[in-house]
């Protein structure tokens, strides 16, 4: 399976869940992402970048029972999978070789 590029969000949703560990949960996810990136994800954005990673087979979950204060309501705790860690190492890697040698360049203060 060839490793797929990783779009800006779905490396940010990818590394909150892996932030995350356990608690990776949909809600934990967007506070993970808001506080780390500065970036407000809206619950649906994040259920499709979800449902595209999984469909990519980056992302597994489970569904199990929601606590009390939700009213026992199911939810789905998140899981990056062995192939999700491998893209974003790709990625990681990609962006590392592409800003190599631009410090000069990217230092510099236009006028």
């Amino acid at each position: 399976m060839t490793t797929p590029i990783l779009g800006e969000l779905e490396q940010v949703v990818l590394l909150a869940i892996l932030r995350l560990e356990d608690t990776a949960f949909a809600l934990s996810v967007i506070r993970e992402i808001d506080a780390q990136a500065g970036r407000r994800v809206s619950r649906g954005t994040l259920y499709k970048t979800i449902e595209r990673l999984a469909d990519k087979g980056l992302v597994e979950w489970t569904v199990e029972d929601g606590p009390p204060e939700r009213g026992g309501h199911p939810r789905r705790r998140f899981r990056v999978s062995a192939f999700g860690v491998s893209a974003l190492r790709a990625s990681r890697d990609t962006l590392h070789r592409l800003w190599h040698g631009l410090d000069d360049v990217l230092g510099r203060k236009r006028p």
